[in-house]
This record gives structure tokens, C-alpha cells and sequence, in this order.
């Protein structure tokens, strides 16, 4: 990370130090889950414009701004939109968001997304929970300098999502009934869709389901100590598992046809931690 990055983190960490004071937890709102955020009691925005040397969102479906507020009587913040490395953003750029929070000392982090379904035994609206991650963007957010305030030079990634959180989210889709998958999460640097060769491969690899996002900052959280859940919306079937061509706007579709079940698991998992 560069001066002018680390700069901007320390600039953006004052600016929000007083409004996020007693906050342990934060959620990233994935492509068409920005609807989340609206929920929260007591809430303050922050558009990311406020803070200077930010990136910002040009993404449909990803609002660009951080919202602090409550869910019952926990208070969050809810990041409503995300920086994609597609868009043109370096991966350092990518993670920007992540390193505030842990600037701020967030503890755990629970990442959303929109993702295509590679798994057969999956179908557009159903949501799964990440056990663990394939990483093939190309790129990794801790390449170059690693200043020790930010964490190891070496960070290990052996349960990258972590286990008891991962058993909460178990327990609270129990308690609604909720149909929740469970599977491997694969990047790939977007921001075209996969072709059916490609589907075939992460098959083979092991995915059940494949994105342009989320791993940078799975990373990122990890090499600094913060706790992580995944949850992806499978919002279509990848390519060659539906015959169907794919667009945007099916994805930002289905997210909000699915925002109620989304808010009440989400809802669920915050009030648990």
C-alpha cells in the first residue's frame, strides 16, 4: 500500500471514528442486496465521496456508500456497494473499504455477492453459504510492500471463513427454514461472463459457484485478524449449465426478488454474533 492509500485510510477513519464507536461488525452488500442497508434504525450514510483518495462505485446495483445504524439493538455498518477489480481499480483500491474497518476494529465481516451457480444441484434465488475460496483473478491485494501495522507478511488461509461463524448462519437457516447451500466460491476477474469451457473447468476445480468479487477482501479481512462469513445469492446458472445468455440485469433481479429471505438471514446472523 502506498503513502497517498494509507493516508486516505487515516483521513476516512476520522471522519467516521465518532459514529462507529462500540461497532464490531460489518456487512458488504453484493449487486442487487443493496436494499439492506434501507432497514437499519438510527442511521447515518457516508457517501464514499466524503472520503478523499476513495474509489467510487460504478457498478448498477452498488449504491457507494457506508451506512452505520441497528438491527435490533446491534449496531453495524453496512457497506451498500463495493469496488470490483474489473471496474480498473487496483487490488490495493479493491480493499480499501476492508482496511478502514479494520482501522476501525471491526472484528467480524460478513461479505455478500450476486454469483452465477456452477453447482447443477443449485437454482437462481437460493443462497450459499462460502466454506472456502478459489482464487483465479490473477492478482492477490497483499502483493508489494506489507507494512506490519496492516498484518503478516504471510497470512494463512486455511479457514478462511470462519468456522463458528460459519456454524451460526448453519443454525439460524435452521430456525427459518431456509434452503442455504453450502460451497466453494471461485473469483475470476470478470467483467465478462464465463464461457461454458470455463464452466466446465470449475467444475472440475471444485466450485460450486463463481463471481468477479469478495476474495480480495476475504484476504484483506484475514491478513488483518478480522472473522469472515460469505453468503452468495446465486442469482443465474452459469453458462453451459443454462442454456440461457446471461445479463446484469437478471442479476440485480433476482437479488431483489430474494431481499425479504436475504434481510431475514442476514438479520438472524447479526443479531447472533
Amino acid at each position: 500500500m502506498n503513502t497517498d492509500m494509507m493516508r486516505a485510510l487515516l483521513d476516512a477513519a476520522e471522519i467516521l471514528r465518532d459514529a462507529v464507536k462500540d461497532v464490531d461488525t460489518a456487512v458488504v452488500l453484493g449487486s442487487g442486496l443493496g436494499d439492506y442497508g434501507s432497514s437499519l434504525t438510527d442511521a447515518r450514510e457516508f457517501p464514499y465521496s466524503m472520503f478523499p483518495g476513495f474509489p467510487v462505485s460504478t457498478v448498477p446495483g452498488h449504491a457507494g456508500k457506508m451506512i452505520v445504524g441497528r438491527v435490533g439493538n446491534k449496531k453495524v455498518i453496512v457497506l451498500s456497494g463495493r469496488f470490483h477489480y474489473y471496474e480498473g481499480y487496483s487490488m490495493q483500491q479493491v480493499v480499501m473499504p476492508v482496511r478502514l474497518l479494520a482501522r476501525l476494529g471491526i472484528k467480524n465481516l460478513i461479505l455478500t455477492n450476486a454469483a452465477g451457480g456452477v453447482n447443477p444441484g443449485f437454482y437462481p434465488g437460493c443462497l450459499m453459504l462460502l466454506t472456502d475460496h478459489i482464487n483465479l483473478s490473477g492478482n492477490n491485494p497483499l502483493i508489494g510492500p506489507n507494512p506490519d501495522e496492516l498484518g503478516p507478511r504471510f497470512p494463512d488461509m486455511s479457514f478462511a471463513y470462519d468456522r463458528d461463524l460459519i456454524s451460526l448462519a448453519r443454525n439460524v437457516a435452521e430456525d427459518q427454514a431456509l434452503d442455504l447451500k453450502e460451497g466453494v466460491y471461485c473469483m475470476l476477474s470478470g467483467p465478462c461472463y464465463e464461457t461454458p469451457a470455463e464452466i466446465r473447468m470449475l467444475r472440475i476445480l471444485g466450485a460450486d459457484a463463481v463471481g468477479m468479487s469478495t476474495v480480495p477482501e476475504v484476504i484483506a479481512a484475514r491478513h488483518a485478524g478480522i472473522r469472515v462469513m460469505g453468503i452468495s445469492c446465486i442469482t443465474n446458472m452459469a453458462a453451459g449449465i443454462s442454456a440461457a445468455p446471461l445479463e446484469h440485469h437478471e442479476v440485480v433481479e433476482t437479488g431483489k426478488r430474494v431481499r425479504e429471505q436475504f434481510a431475514r438471514f442476514v438479520t438472524g446472523i447479526l443479531t447472533g454474533i
